[in-house]
């Protein structure tokens, strides 16, 4: 009987690992979902003696036992092997691990385990409702009750599982969905909308991620982001070009992965305009010496844009530059730095000491909190523009965004409303500052959460309803590619 069982399930196990009768194919889910609940029962009935005390054999009581987990261990092992087997990995092989990367793979059986979790409580709920109309079969207490506890555990273990992993790797909840998660989920039937938020937020992901990854296997060979000249990324106040946590968020690589060639602006994050535009000139320069190129191609966010049109202009860099996107700069000031001009100068000089310490911590070597923040004034801007002219050697062009609610970005949410007054904004920019050359349009959702300044850098790399960062900087690339550039 034991050497019998175990070839039976080891046969089993080696056909799942080849894909040949996969454990979470149709029939293994279904039976995973109904039968394997049910493994103390049935191990119980059909593999164990009715009495323990006829386990003695030969006389010996130990051999008795031997005997009695060899007829059990087979099941049991197996039962354990089909258990992780479907808390590791519950679908059957569905896409190419090239195409999809590993968190939406994960996230996808996270999927799955809360649909197993709802069908397998539908079937055990059945199975127990018979169960106790029929007395247990005359069954004693030794067998239905630990029978019902490993199919309670199991079933909360599917469900656990899918929970964690959506809570987790879903980027579509966000930080506020998931803290209601997870004060809802314990909630009697509330938790039930709960489980299913979850589930539709993790089918909406996968589903738009899918089509993303076959979309990217098809235009592969065309290399839409494959510029004539080299894309430069100019970031923006506050942040740095750092190693480990990419300013552009998923942008970069998306480009990089239809043909564009990137590099870094590398300027500092705090620091006045002629600064940071002389690092932008040293780095242009490098970039041609390095390429061979003649030109390149920037794309500027916030301040960035503003350093990036001085250095053409101001620095000689009109010649070897071929355009200048910009997202989200204040071409004409922002009335949030005019507000804070509003401070006593004695407590701005102490805010901006304190500033200037922490920049420096972080690498920057020639700080000044005090005149950047007046530099974004819309009276400083208003004079910059005039003596900053645009080239007509360069090809210029900006995007803005907005957020809808405060709430659309909770970092944002009491600048957003400050700056309601002065118009649509992005948290820290209007729409009317952020223009310059060919308006190109403003990044929004059709949804309620809107877009702020930092969803158009991927900060948070989250995606919302209606509008994919790296799509508009692939969209963006592209037509640079097409005009030319």
């Amino acid at each position: 009987m034991f050497i019998f069982m175990t070839l039976i399930f080891a046969a089993i196990i080696v056909l799942d690992v080849f894909d040949k009768f996969p454990l979470a194919g149709t029939v293994g889910k279904l039976l995973g979902m109904t039968v394997i609940p049910h493994i103390y029962l049935i191990v119980r009935l059909f593999l164990l003696p009715e009495n323990f005390a006829d386990v003695e054999i030969l006389g010996s009581a130990f051999l008795g036992y031997v005997n009695l987990a060899l007829n059990a261990a087979p099941a049991v092992l197996f039962s354990l092997y089909w258990l992780i087997r479907l808390a590791v990995k519950p679908y059957k092989t569905k896409f190419d691990k090239s195409e999809v990367n590993i968190r939406i793979r994960a996230m996808y059986g996270g999927k799955y385990l809360l649909k197993y979790t709802a069908i397998s409580l539908v079937f055990q709920t059945i199975f127990y409702i018979f169960a106790i109309k029929n007395n247990f079969w005359g069954l004693p207490k030794s067998y239905w009750i630990p029978d019902a506890v490993i199919a309670g555990l199991i079933i909360f273990g599917y469900g656990f599982n899918g929970i964690v992993r959506i809570m987790v790797l879903c980027r579509r909840l966000g930080i506020v969905k998931r803290v209601l998660a997870f004060f809802l989920l314990p909630v009697p039937i509330v938790g039930i909308f709960a489980l299913i938020g979850l589930y539709r937020s993790a089918k909406a992901e996968y589903d738009y991620e899918t089509t993303r990854a076959a979309c990217d296997v098809q235009r592969a060979e065309s290399q839409i982001c494959a510029t004539k000249y080299p894309i430069l990324l100019v970031h923006g106040m506050g942040f740095r070009d750092w190693k480990y946590f990419n300013y552009w968020g998923r942008i970069p690589k998306e480009l990089i992965k239809n043909g564009a060639k990137i590099y870094y602006g590398h300027q500092e994050a705090c620091a006045t305009i002629t600064t940071n535009s002389e690092l932008i000139k040293n780095k242009i320069l490098e970039i041609k010496a390095e390429t061979g190129c003649e030109k390149v191609n920037i794309i500027a966010h916030s301040k960035g844009g503003l350093d990036s049109r001085y250095a053409i202009t101001k620095l000689g860099m009109a010649d070897s530059v071929a355009s200048l996107t910009t997202v989200g700069t204040p071409h004409h000031g922002s009335q949030l730095s005019d507000e804070a001009n509003a401070i006593p100068d004695s407590i701005y000089r102490k805010v901006s000491d304190f500033m200037d310490k922490r920049f420096m911590g972080f690498g920057d070597n020639t700080p000044d909190f005090y005149t950047l923040a007046h530099q974004l004034s819309c009276e400083f801007t208003e004079k910059f523009n005039a003596k900053v002219p645009d080239s007509d050697k360069v090809y210029y062009q900006s995007y803005a965004s907005v957020m809808k609610y405060p709430f659309s970005f909770n970092l944002l949410g009491f600048t957003n409303l400050i700056l309601r007054k002065y118009g649509a904004n992005d948290g820290l920019v209007t729409v009317e500052s952020a223009k310059w050359g060919n308006f190109r349009g403003v990044f929004e959702t059709k949804h309620i959460r809107g877009i702020s300044h930092g969803d158009t850098i991927d900060l948070k790399r989250e995606d919302y309803k209606g509008f994919d960062p790296r799509e508009e900087y692939v969209k963006i690339a592209s037509e640079l590619k097409e005009m030319g550039f």
